[in-house]
């Protein structure tokens, strides 16, 4: 659901309560459009996170730590300067909209006691952060708006605050009958009545809309005159209740694929067994399970992008190499009708004369005979005409010949990009993200990275699991970590795993020289299965000791070969499993 005003107004209750009289003891910005603040009240701490976001923007507590940018930018800077050491007096919503206030007290540049309110304005793309003097001045802003971008409201360092204009409309605290009553016979009743909900009372998101009318009248698209009234009463003034109370039940829409799908600050009953439901001991944790994955992906996304361009540019221009290369391909099988013909002529020069268009014969190079006709260029002798389909011949067969080789390279690019891009799916920081930038370095793509150089640096460590038996398992994170992984950490009677002709890590299952169970060799089969690009849950995957796998000469990151192996055919799910548990 939408961050609404009413799920503002819930999570404002947890900060004030759970953390009242906070110090803010940090500000980081661990993404262009989220400011994090750490906060201490008593002997607990906590993030207090202000997502500005046009995709999910949110105001929460958070327990988890994320990684920040070596140089912070100048709007955390500015924040540094005015909120470092400040106490949260009190957070309140302004107008039951989803606009926040947190009123600090703190002291000015010359120590002087003042006070200084954090704004956090959670409206989709419109979201921002904006920070104000005791005159309710501005002194910064995530997104300045200047004249230019509105005229209707500015937000400019310097300028007054001005609320954003909202309308007006009932407040879900305050249902009473007669206002209900009244709203009801000024609404079209040909209209749903969830629309009803959403343009009468304040602050309240669709979801939440459709699943009151759920509960009044058994469906979510029920038209405002089939509802009963008395009914839709009752389940208005519960929820209505419920918001004056406080007494939520911070809920999560689990899908059959295991990813959180929607949140919501009472229970959810309208989507049947659509979905699996969650509740969880506070909206901290809620918002912490439903995000962080989320939040993840984006960032490693947005510090990526110019590597995801690159890779995905170089594949598609290697597609294209490739049918091209196929097509010349295709064209140079027909070498072998020119040979064809030119020992025909040969055979028959003894008949044929200059201006002949063509002749027919018997194809004595066939067991059957038929009788063909061989074409002919009027222009040339019986002679020219054979040395012309010899020199034919010999060009699309050397042709072919080198399209083969060209193709064969091709395919390695292709395949070693669509293996980059895997990893780059997979990346978890920006330690992650480095290493890649240094193997496509490596691997020659440095004249497509604007500006970059190598840097040394220690690598990283692989990814390491373990087996039900206790066998630990060495998952390589990119290219060059598998090669690291499988031919300098491994010894020779350690098993390698790899999927079967498709892209992925390579998985190492160290064994001190023992044999391990078969269990454990179906999950580490599994395992590699799960870090590569296989899409079904059934995957073929190649194992073997070690000491069988050789690097040809020359050969990108990450290739190997082998001859000497066995298949196993394994459980994704089973791999995704293992990973989740470390």
């Amino acid at each position: 659901m939408a961050f609404d005003a009413c799920m503002l107004r819930a999570v404002l209750d947890e900060i004030n309560r759970e953390f009242p009289d906070a110090r803010i003891e940090k500000v980081t910005q661990p993404a262009n459009d989220e400011i994090d603040l750490l906060i201490h009240s008593g002997r607990r701490s906590s993030r207090l996170v202000f997502n500005f976001g046009p995709t999910s923007p949110r105001l929460q507590l958070s327990s988890i730590a994320k990684e920040n940018p070596k140089q912070a930018p100048m709007f955390c800077m500015l924040l540094r300067k005015y909120l470092t050491g400040a106490r949260i007096t009190r957070a309140e919503q302004l107008g039951f909209d989803r606009i926040a206030i947190f009123h600090l007290s703190c002291y000015d540049e010359l120590g002087f006691p003042t006070e200084r309110k954090i704004v956090s304005e959670i409206m989709g793309k419109y979201a921002n952060l904006i920070v104000l003097d005791a005159d309710g001045k501005i002194l910064g802003a995530a997104k300045v708006i200047d004249f230019a971008a509105s005229t209707v409201r500015q937000v400019l360092p310097g300028m007054k605050y001005q609320i954003p204009a909202v309308a007006e409309k009932l407040l879900p605290m305050s249902i009473e009958r007669d206002g209900f009553l009244k709203a009801l016979a000024a609404y079209p009743a040909e209209r749903g009545a969830d629309r009803f909900i959403t343009q009468t009372y304040s602050g309240v998101a669709v979801q939440i809309a459709r699943e009151l009318v759920y509960r009044a009248s058994g469906a979510i698209d029920t038209p405002l005159d089939r509802v009963d009234k008395e009914r839709f009463f009752s389940v208005l003034s519960e929820w209505s209740s419920l918001l004056k109370a406080h007494s939520y039940t911070p809920t999560a829409i689990i899908g059959a694929d295991g990813v959180p799908t929607d949140y919501s600050y009472m229970d959810i009953t309208y989507l049947g067994g659509a979905g699996k439901k969650t509740v969880s001991n506070s909206f901290a944790e809620l918002f912490d399970m439903y995000f962080s994955e989320r939040d993840r992906a984006e960032r490693i996304k947005q510090r990526g992008r110019d590597l995801v361009n690159l890779v995905t540019g170089g594949i598609a221009r290697a597609e294209r190499k490739l049918a091209l290369q196929r097509q010349s391909q295709k064209e140079s099988e027909g070498a072998e009708e020119y040979r064809l013909a030119g020992d025909l002529i040969t055979a028959n020069i003894y008949r044929l004369s200059r201006g002949m268009a063509s002749f027919e014969c018997d194809n004595y190079y066939d067991e059957s005979c038929p009788r063909v006709t061989v074409a002919l260029d009027e222009r040339l002798s019986p002679s020219q005409n054979a040395q012309r389909a010899y020199k034919r011949y010999s060009k699309l067969k050397t042709a072919g010949e080198i399209m083969k080789r060209q193709i064969e390279l091709t395919l390695g690019e292709l395949a070693y990009l669509k293996s980059v891009r895997g990893f780059l799916e997979r990346a978890e920081s920006e330690d992650d993200l480095i290493e890649i930038r240094e193997e496509l370095y490596a691997a020659g793509y440095a004249a497509r990275m604007k500006g970059y150089r190598s840097s040394k640096r220690t690598p990283r460590r692989p990814l390491t699991l373990s087996t039900s038996g206790g066998y630990t398992l060495l998952v390589g994170r990119n290219n060059t970590q598998n090669d690291r992984l499988t031919f300098k950490l491994a010894e020779r009677h350690d098993i390698w795993f790899h999927t079967k002709d498709i892209p992925g890590s390579h998985v190492i299952m160290q064994t001190g020289g023992e044999e391990p169970s078969e269990r454990d060799y179906t999950e580490a089969a599994a395992v590699a299965a799960y870090f590569s690009q296989a899409t079904s849950d059934t995957v073929a995957v190649d194992y073997t000791e070690v000491k069988n796998i050789k690097k040809p000469s020359g050969a990108k990151p990450g290739f190997v070969i082998y001859k000497t192996n066995f298949t196993a055919f394994v459980r994704r799910s089973l791999g995704e499993e293992i990973a989740k548990n470390g």
